[in-house]
């Protein structure tokens, strides 16, 4: 049964190491949480190293310098790992190969930005592409927006990478918008070729866990989605927090959340979180 907490500061010093989502858990993708910057400078002070574990399909770098343009002191994280950080490693290091690629990105240069220092082309055309990139989505995209692009891919048999699997990312004001998960999800169903890098998949953790040079047992995971935090901590063999703001938020009532997240998580046949929180206080 998970175990409700009021603050991270009761079970901080359980582990040599706390690793924290970005979105949902540290901001909005707006604004800090109200309890966030706090909790945070409260970690500081603990003798758990801190890092940060993102489904973004940017870089680490561009990730760090996002979280410090919303007031976090990033000099506090010990490694800031991301899903785009991961995909990009793997083209670095010849595990994957595609050369030609059709980028789709919610922003025009993000994706020439994440391919910087790699040996590979990006196209304008998925008819001239052996691999699709989804990297990030318009805000307010339709699931059918993309169904040209993935029908001349399904054609031509070109795999799909993604380097963000959240099927949905938090905006301002408690709303939500879909996000590349969501799309290599439509890909697959209609018969495509997809490679999902991030949470819940293992080698991002497996990567996280190297980096902070860590035991599994002694790691724990704030997140905010059963479906990618809580699923991949379970799996790295990590403990986990779910913070109830997030993406659960509308389903999970303040006066019966144990029984709510223990539903949610039967449902959705997941592992139900070690501990949780209202939000990151």
């Amino acid at each position: 049964m998970t175990q409700l907490i009021d603050s991270i500061s009761q079970i901080a010093d359980q582990f040599d190491a706390i690793v924290l989502d970005q979105w949902g858990v540290l901001h909005d993708g707006s604004a800090p949480y109200p309890y966030a910057l706090d909790a945070l400078e409260g970690l500081r002070d603990s003798s758990a190293k801190l890092g940060v574990l993102s489904n973004s399909g940017k870089r680490a770098t561009p990730n760090a310098a996002r979280i410090a343009t919303m007031g976090f002191d990033v000099s506090v994280f010990d490694c800031v790992m991301t899903s785009g950080e991961a995909l990009w490693r793997a083209f670095a290091s010849g595990t994957e190969n595609a050369r030609m690629i059709y980028p789709i990105e919610g922003r025009a240069g993000d994706a020439a930005a994440w391919a910087d220092g790699l040996e590979i082309s990006l196209t304008d055309t998925p008819e001239h592409a052996g691999a699709i990139l989804v990297m990030g989505l318009s805000d307010g995209s339709a699931p059918d927006a993309y169904d040209a692009t993935l029908q001349t891919g399904l054609d031509r048999d070109l795999p799909l990478y993604c380097s963000n699997p959240d099927l949905t990312s938090p905006r301002g004001g408690g709303t939500y918008v879909m996000s590349p998960g969501a799309l290599a999800e439509r890909y697959a169903r209609k018969g495509g070729t997809v490679h999902l890098y991030g949470k819940p998949h293992l080698p991002i953790f497996q990567a996280m866990q190297d980096a902070l040079d860590c035991a599994p047992e002694r790691i724990l995971m704030i997140g905010d989605s059963l479906h990618h935090d809580i699923l991949g901590a379970h799996t790295a063999g990590w403990k986990s927090l779910l913070i109830r703001v997030g993406v659960h938020g509308p389903d999970i009532r303040e006066d019966n959340a144990t029984d709510d997240i223990a539903h949610l998580a039967h449902v959705a046949r997941l592992p139900a979180p070690t501990y949780s929180l209202p939000d990151l206080r």
